[in-house]
């Protein structure tokens, strides 16, 4: 029998990469380890893999028995494997698992896509992308951890500078919980994620706006 018409592979593979690019700058956004490029590759490699599953059983049936979701299922077991790199272990506290769970997700939507699914790829791809955005103040508000947030801190990448930030906030009576620094391409920055917890009466508009007035810092944003 023909395989997947050529048209259809197309927008099975660009719904994929539209899907996982989603899904991935909610990522990107939020400076993880797995962001927009990778979501993309996941998502548009699942569903390739799902077109040429679904094409060698139609080639070969009725001639041998070939099981078109043996070669799928492999993506859900080797995804682990990329997942497990996104997820670091920092002391008792381990982060990543949520851009784990996400890549893992994103395998799943472009497999159902490859394979022709387009309303349930297109429904678990929005609920995904607002569970990302929203859920996560929604679970911090009903445990009662509305104090503790993330700070990304750009700045210049300079001796000393972590430690001007760092002061800033220890005066504000902010509690620094952890502190990641990446170093960007451009060589004279630095971007600082860092953990706090704050006294429930400050006021972080005032706070981040001081923040980036500290000379050397570019630019001040927060994640609740």
């Amino acid at each position: 029998m023909p395989g997947t018409d050529e048209l259809d592979i197309i927008v099975r593979i660009i719904l994929s990469c539209i899907m996982g690019g989603l899904i991935g700058l909610e990522r990107e956004s939020l400076n993880k380890s797995a962001g927009f490029r990778t979501h993309i590759l996941v998502c548009v490699g699942s569903a390739l893999i799902m077109i040429v599953s679904q094409d060698l059983y139609n080639m070969y049936r009725g001639t041998t028995n070939i099981d078109p979701g043996r070669i799928a299922a492999q993506v859900v077991s080797g995804i682990g494997f990329l997942g497990a790199g996104t997820i670091m272990r920092e002391g008792t506290t381990v982060k990543g698992l949520t851009t784990a769970a996400s890549l893992w997700v994103v395998a799943g939507v472009g497999l159902a896509i490859g394979g022709g699914f387009y309303f349930p790829a297109t429904v678990t791809t929005g609920v995904v992308f607002l569970t990302l955005i929203y859920l996560g103040k929604v679970e911090r508000l009903m445990t009662g951890h509305t104090n503790v947030l993330i700070l990304f801190v750009t700045a210049e990448n300079r001796p000393g500078q972590l430690g001007r930030v760092g002061a800033f906030l220890g005066d504000k009576g902010i509690l620094i919980l952890n502190i990641q620094m990446k170093q960007l391409r451009d060589d004279r920055k630095v971007r600082f994620e860092i953990d706090v917890k704050i006294p429930h009466d400050t006021d972080m508009n005032r706070v981040l706006y001081e923040l980036s007035d500290i000379p050397g810092v570019y630019q001040v944003e927060q994640e609740e």
